[in-house]
């Protein structure tokens, strides 16, 4: 609580120099192999320029359910921030629940071949996960590759370190070719790769190696600010420990304008036969939605 009260004392003072905003972040999953898990967010950002410059708080009650059964809940505090530099953006939100540190953050770059470093850290979401402290910290990169006006490569390099001694190489690319600009059509490749150095250890989804190819399409259209971007893909993926078996996914997103106004909205969905770490599933159902009030 000291470092927390330390914190608020140390960004009081930024509220009488900017406008402030509150706020509610909800996120819901669930696959069909019945894992569940919900966190509710409330922030108070003492300093609110826009969204890409904010520093505040955020509170969050997470809720998981594993598929074998029982609920546990853990409370969270975040310092969560965001700023611009001359070249470099930046955002994130890092704090605990008390026993580790988790998390997100990035440091990115908006020109045309694009740069992006991130680190995340999150508790696994099955019942060893949960009961025993199971956690993972993922760090890497991904960057931008235009080849032309139309076309485009982006690849991320991670390196996902589990509790234990497991540890998961990823490697992503897509290739992007815009078909209609007028419509914001895009075509697109999506590939990924993962190998893991300790297969199995604990009962997380865990193979010795995943791959997966999923031809996409997108379509992303702004009116009065307002974004709507949907995609659709259908492909196929394996792992060390199956056979090949199909891959879709279906993303929809809203999004209001981010800058001109005193509130900000934004919500998404997914569907996914992707497999989580929390288990090999056939179906994987995600909700988010924000919304931002500034004063």
């Amino acid at each position: 609580m000291t470092r927390v009260g330390l914190s608020i004392a140390l960004m009081l003072p930024l509220a009488a120099q900017a406008g402030q905003a509150v706020g509610t972040d909800t996120f819901a999953s669930r696959d069909t192999d019945g894992t569940e898990v919900t966190r509710a967010s409330l922030t108070w950002d003492m300093r609110f320029d826009d969204i890409e410059r904010y520093r505040g708080l955020r509170f969050e009650r997470a809720e998981f359910r594993p598929a074998t059964g029982g609920r546990v809940r853990d409370d969270r505090l975040y310092l969560r921030f965001a700023d611009v530099g001359e070249r470099w953006k930046w955002n994130g939100a890092l704090g605990t629940d008390g026993d580790t540190w988790l998390g997100a953050a990035s440091l990115y770059t908006e020109e045309r071949f694009r740069q992006e470093y991130f680190v995340e850290r999150e508790v696994i979401e099955t019942q060893q996960g949960l009961t025993r402290g199971i956690h993972y910290t993922f760090v890497g990169g991904a960057w931008d590759l235009p080849i032309d006006e139309r076309q485009l490569i982006t690849a991320m390099l991670g390196v996902q370190d589990f509790t234990g001694e497991n540890r998961r190489y990823h490697l992503r690319a897509r290739y992007i070719a815009v078909l209609q600009p007028d419509w914001g059509l895009s075509a697109q490749l999506r590939v990924r790769y993962a190998h893991s150095t300790a297969p199995g250890e604990f009962d997380y989804y865990s193979p010795r190696w995943y791959a997966e190819a999923l031809p996409t399409l997108q379509i992303r259209r702004s009116r009065g600010g307002w974004v709507y971007q949907g995609a659709v893909g259908w492909g196929r993926q394996q792992d060390s420990g199956s056979d090949a078996r199909r891959s879709r996914l279906a993303e929809f997103l809203v999004q209001s304008p981010r800058r001109g106004r005193d509130w900000y909205l934004r919500a998404g969905f997914t569907y996914s036969d992707t497999p989580t770490v929390a288990g090999a599933q056939y179906g994987y159902r995600q909700l988010t939605l924000q919304a931002l009030r500034t004063f």
